[in-house]
């Protein structure tokens, strides 16, 4: 293979980490490293540099271990043998993360298991061109954005899914109020993350949690979703569940009047009202009081025959006998003695 005079970078573009292919140098090779890029150049095993941006001579003057590996009998062109990388400095802000499988966690105000799914975006720069080479690379001759989202795929994905189920449970915050508390989970999570990427030379410049959502097809969430809507309509319509309770057992009462199971059940209901609250009490106290008294007991007895009637009842049900009396042109109560108007008397003499 023929020597190599000029090194320089030659990837495609994408690459963070490319290996230049020939390893067959000189004391004279040049090598250029472009802007935001950085060199690292390997000789037996050994590493040296980085080389920032300019063009470098790869002699013995910035390579000193070249001193013990080549001939200098050559003079200022002697071969040797070396690995010349490159990494590029720039930041990637454009990589995607997200949870793989749902993440079960019990809802602290539903107490139903809910699965939580997660997906965010973060950007990463390599910091430390020689400990990134040697941690993570290896021998791979090159690597790209995809590659080195790869590699912290497992770790971000553990530590989404432990500090999301610690926010949740330490802080009583229902899954549907997630949401809320983003900037916090990404602060956080940046944090963490970003101190366990450093030991691997890279940097981790931002980490956004974009959202926490949920299979809309899950028996758990329509579940949830169905309670939360008959909530906000309690709310709107002023009551609660106990309240909606009382109504429905004095509907029961009121479609089977007369029977004495929905007397019954209205006395349920009756005492189930009574213990909501004042507010509520009288208004059920009324409601039950057309559904009880409904018969005997209403004090209104017949002109005629003396037979318990209805409220305001106008006729007997017994001798039809009318209940309202009328003089002078205006309706007097059924148990007036005299015309408040000429004074006549208005009790039937007897026969």
């Amino acid at each position: 293979m023929a020597i190599i005079d000029v090194v320089k970078w030659n990837a495609s573009p994408g690459e963070l980490v490319w290996k230049f292919p020939s390893e067959d140098l000189t004391t004279a090779t040049r090598l250029i490293v472009s802007t935001s890029q950085e060199a690292m150049v390997v000789i037996g095993g050994e590493a040296t540099g980085p080389f920032l941006p300019g063009t470098h001579i790869l002699d013995t003057g910035n390579i000193p271990i070249l001193r013990h590996v080549v001939n200098l009998a050559f003079g200022n062109r002697s071969p040797y043998s070396a690995e010349v990388w490159f990494v590029q400095k720039t930041m990637q802000l454009d990589l995607l993360w997200g949870t793989q499988d749902p993440i079960p966690l019990l809802d602290p105000q539903f107490r139903i298991p809910v699965p939580v799914r997660c997906f965010g975006q973060f950007g990463l720069k390599i910091r430390d061109t020689r400990d990134f080479l040697v941690k993570l690379v290896g021998t791979h001759d090159l690597c790209d954005t995809q590659m080195l989202s790869n590699y912290f795929k497992a770790l971000i994905q553990t530590r989404v899914k432990s500090l999301i189920s610690s926010e949740i449970a330490g802080k009583g915050c229902s899954v549907f109020d997630i949401n809320q508390h983003l900037n916090e989970l990404s602060a956080a999570l940046q944090t963490q993350i970003g101190t366990e990427l450093g030991e691997f030379g890279v940097e981790l410049v931002n980490f956004f949690v974009q959202s926490v959502n949920f299979p809309q097809d899950d028996p758990a969430i329509a579940a949830i979703r169905e309670s939360l809507a008959k909530r906000a309509d309690m709310q709107i319509r002023g009551y609660n569940y106990t309240q909606e309770r009382s109504f429905d057992v004095l509907q029961g009462a009121a479609e089977n009047e007369g029977s004495a199971g929905s007397i019954a059940g209205a006395g349920i209901g009756l005492g189930i009202g009574a213990a909501v609250g004042g507010a509520v009490g009288p208004s059920i106290l009324q409601t039950t009081s057309g559904v009880l008294n409904t018969g005997a007991g209403s004090g209104q007895t017949c002109r005629q025959c003396g037979a318990q009637l209805p409220p305001n009842a106008k006729f007997c049900l017994e001798c039809g006998t009318p209940q309202v009396v009328v003089c002078c042109g205006k309706q007097l109560p059924a148990g007036a003695k005299f015309c408040p108007e000429c004074g006549k008397s208005l009790q039937k003499k007897p026969s």
